[in-house]
């Protein structure tokens, strides 16, 4: 039956899903009509409401922008590419090959979510040269899977958000501490069993395809990369190849991130990506090398770029509108405080898939989870939690945050949305589980 489900979903997907930009397109035009049909809204109340809402995350944006393009550089240091062709020699057996590409996904992006995408998707195309029989499309979508920790890990949105001083909701709950939500029992018991689970689940889906799709090395060699440099003795190139202008500026960063945590300082995104820039800069040793393989990551984000501006501006309608808070309120108004994080974690899911960013979500719906949790007596670390989980549970089946991999990999969303669908029905009756125990 797993089997027959894995099938069903891959072929279903593969007709049918069109390319992501369709999506937020067809998306678009179903909340422009909801906030008409059932809010009472005009049609020129709904253009501005669109309109306004297009650029009210450009600063997010480049926020996600610059941690998916840092992470993209640290994954291609030469020593980061080192360990993955370690990792790589461990696979021998296509089942074994999806396993790892999976729990190295989950590890690395609850560290960081922009290394573990661009991570994930270079071990996938390694382990496709080495692995004979192995699900090309199956590596890639078991890589991208590992994306469902990452609200969970290092670098989430809203845990670090109400973390951090100055965050939209501090007058009505002051700062909430990481211990009560990325270090509370019940989110590190949620990661440990998602960390042993997923791998399995991927490893079963490779063991029931009859006719794997797969791809020949050659067909997956990196472009390659003028290295030399003799002709390079002027001042000015000798300067772009120095190794010592790399580490000094490297160590400074490292030492204004030292000082920011001795003064107090906490995580946040700002910080994360502050580090990324110069642990990419100092483990690149040039100047050159680094803003080499920044070119090559900015092409990966550009699906991203043009894509944020469209959820801006579904997220605008929905806020503006009401949707979202009625959709919210929906949620709320059947939740008691023992199952007010459970009904954060389908509320987040539901929602996520017209708002697929973590922080502008939470920016809408925070309020009403937050103002319930009060009057109900919930705790409000696990209510957050909840969201989180829930947050990035949907993304399974929302192709927005795939494209960086998608892009290193060379595939289509359709390609691995069908392997998706069947981690995001597993995973959500666990998870749901757990936050209701």
């Amino acid at each position: 039956m797993f089997s027959a489900l894995t099938r069903g979903c891959v072929r279903v997907f593969d007709r049918y899903l069109p390319d992501p930009l369709i999506l937020v397109l067809i998306i678009t035009l179903i909340v422009f009509a909801a906030g008409m049909i059932f809010q009472g809204h005009g049609p020129v109340a709904m253009l501005g409401f669109w309109q306004d809402g297009f650029w009210n995350l450009l600063s997010f944006a480049m926020q996600m922008a610059l941690m998916l393009v840092t992470g993209f550089t640290v994954a291609k240091t030469p020593l980061f590419m080192h360990l993955v062709a370690r990792i790589a020699t461990v696979a021998r057996t296509p089942v074994r090959a999806v396993v790892i590409v999976a729990f190295v996904s989950l590890v690395v992006t609850w560290f960081n979510w922009g290394i573990g995408l661009v991570v994930g998707a270079i071990l996938a195309r390694e382990l496709a040269r080495r692995v004979e029989g192995v699900d090309y499309r199956l590596l890639v979508a078991s890589a991208y899977v590992g994306f469902i920790i990452w609200h969970a890990g290092l670098s989430a949105a809203a845990p670090l958000v109400v973390a951090t001083p100055g965050h939209f909701l501090e007058d009505k709950i002051g700062l909430i501490s990481t211990s009560e939500t990325l270090f509370s029992p019940l989110n590190l018991i949620i990661c440990a069993v998602i960390l042993v689970l997923l791998p399995v689940v991927c490893g079963f889906m490779m063991r029931g395809l009859k006719n794997p799709v797969t791809v020949k090395a050659d067909q997956l060699t990196d472009e390659p990369t003028d290295t030399t440099h003799d002709e390079e003795t002027r001042p000015a190139e000798r300067l772009e190849q120095s190794k010592w202008l790399a580490w000094i500026s490297a160590a400074l960063g490292f030492a204004a991130v030292i000082a920011y945590a001795v003064g107090g300082g906490g995580l946040n995104l700002n910080i994360v990506i502050f580090v990324l820039i110069f642990l990419g800069l100092a483990l690149h040793g040039s100047p050159k090398r680094f803003l080499e393989t920044l070119d090559e990551a900015v092409r990966g984000v550009a699906g991203v770029l043009i894509q944020f501006p469209f959820y801006a501006g579904i997220m605008g309608m929905m806020s503006a509108s009401g949707l979202a808070a009625e959709l919210a309120n929906g949620f709320v108004s059947i939740s008691s405080a023992h199952t007010l994080p459970l009904v954060s974690f389908l509320s987040a899911g539901f929602i996520n898939i017209f708002i697929p960013s973590g922080g502008g979500q939470w920016a809408v719906q925070g309020p009403i989870l937050i103002e319930a949790a009060q009057s109900l007596n919930a705790d409000i670390g696990d209510v957050i939690t909840g969201f989180a989980w829930g947050d990035a549970w949907t993304n399974m089946i929302q192709p927005f945050w795939a494209l960086p991999a998608l892009a290193i990999a060379g595939l289509k969303a359709r390609d691995i949305m069908g392997f998706c669908v069947v981690i995001m029905l597993v995973t959500g009756g666990v998870i749901g589980a757990l936050l209701l125990i």
